[in-house]
C-alpha cells in the first residue's frame, strides 16, 4: 500500500502544474470486470477540453484497503476525488455511501 501511495504522489508531482484558470481533480474508477481500481488525473483549463491521464492501477481489489489508501493519500493531496462505478456501495469502516448516483460515464 505504501508503494502505491509513493507511486501516485510521484506521478502527481510531475503532472500538477498549478496553471491559472485550470481545474484539477482525481477520478477513481471501479473496474468490476478486471477487478481493479484505476486512478486518473484530470485537468481542464477554461474553455478547453478535458485531459485525463492514467495515474495508477490498483490490482488489490479490496474496498477496505482502498479506504485506507485514500485516507493516507488525502493527508498529502488536497484534490477532489470523483468516484465512478461505486454506485450504492459503502465504505467498510464508516458505512458512508461512496457514490450516490451514477455519472454519465457509467
Amino acid at each position: 500500500m505504501n508503494s502505491d501511495i509513493e507511486i501516485i504522489k510521484g506521478r502527481l508531482t510531475l503532472l500538477f502544474k498549478r496553471r491559472p484558470k485550470t481545474r484539477y481533480w482525481l477520478m477513481l474508477t471501479n473496474d468490476t470486470y478486471d477487478q481493479t481500481y484505476n486512478l486518473f488525473f484530470n485537468s481542464q483549463r477554461a474553455n478547453e477540453r478535458l485531459q485525463s491521464v492514467p495515474l495508477h492501477k490498483l490490482a488489490h481489489y479490496d474496498l477496505a484497503d482502498l479506504e485506507k489508501l485514500l485516507k493516507a493519500l488525502r493527508q498529502d493531496i488536497k484534490l477532489t476525488i470523483e468516484f465512478v462505478g461505486f454506485t450504492g456501495e459503502r465504505w467498510p469502516a464508516s458505512q458512508k455511501l461512496i457514490q450516490r448516483k451514477r455519472v454519465p460515464l457509467e
